[in-house]
C-alpha cells in the first residue's frame, strides 16, 4: 500500500504542476515556477533575494535568474538596498494583478476537478493539511534515504 501511495502522490502533483503550467502560459505567458516565485513574493512582502531563495528551496543564483526574468517582463521590481550588496524584492502592479487572478483561476480549476472526482472538497484539504504539517513536524526526513 505505501508504494502505492507514495507513488500516485507524486504522480498526482507532478500532473497538478504540469496542468498548472499550462494553464498559466496559456493565460499569462509565464511558467508555474516563476509564478509561483512571484507568489512568495507577495506572500512575503518586500523581500531579498536570500530570503526568496531559502523560502523556495532553491539556490541563490537559480532566484537571481528567475528574477531578472521577471523584471524584464515588468512583474517585479529589483532595488538595491544602500550599504549593501543586497537586492530587495517587489512585485509591481502588473506583478500583483498577476499573481491575484493567476491564484483564482488555479483554484477555480482545481475546485473543479476535486468536484469532479467526487471527493468532499473540505475532506480533501483538511487531509492534505493534515499531511502537509506532519511533513513539516518531521522537517522532511519522511522523504530521506533510511540510515
Amino acid at each position: 500500500m505505501s508504494r502505492e501511495l507514495a507513488f500516485e502522490l507524486h504522480a498526482l502533483v507532478a500532473r497538478l504542476d504540469r496542468a498548472a503550467d499550462r494553464l498559466l502560459q496559456e493565460h499569462f505567458g509565464v511558467s508555474y515556477r516563476r509564478f509561483f516565485v512571484l507568489f512568495a513574493v507577495e506572500e512575503l512582502g518586500a523581500v531579498s533575494q536570500r530570503a526568496l531563495a531559502q523560502r523556495l528551496d532553491v539556490s541563490e543564483p537559480s532566484v537571481s535568474r528567475m528574477v531578472g526574468v521577471l523584471q524584464a517582463k515588468g512583474l517585479l521590481e529589483v532595488s538595491s538596498v544602500s550599504g549593501a550588496n543586497r537586492r530587495r524584492l517587489g512585485l509591481t502592479k502588473e506583478g500583483r494583478r498577476l499573481v491575484r487572478v493567476g491564484q483564482s483561476l488555479l483554484a477555480d480549476r482545481l475546485a473543479e476537478l476535486v468536484a469532479k472526482s467526487g471527493v468532499p472538497g473540505d475532506r480533501y484539504l483538511e487531509w492534505t493539511q493534515v499531511l502537509s504539517a506532519a511533513l513539516e513536524d518531521a522537517d522532511a526526513p519522511v522523504l530521506a534515504s533510511p540510515a
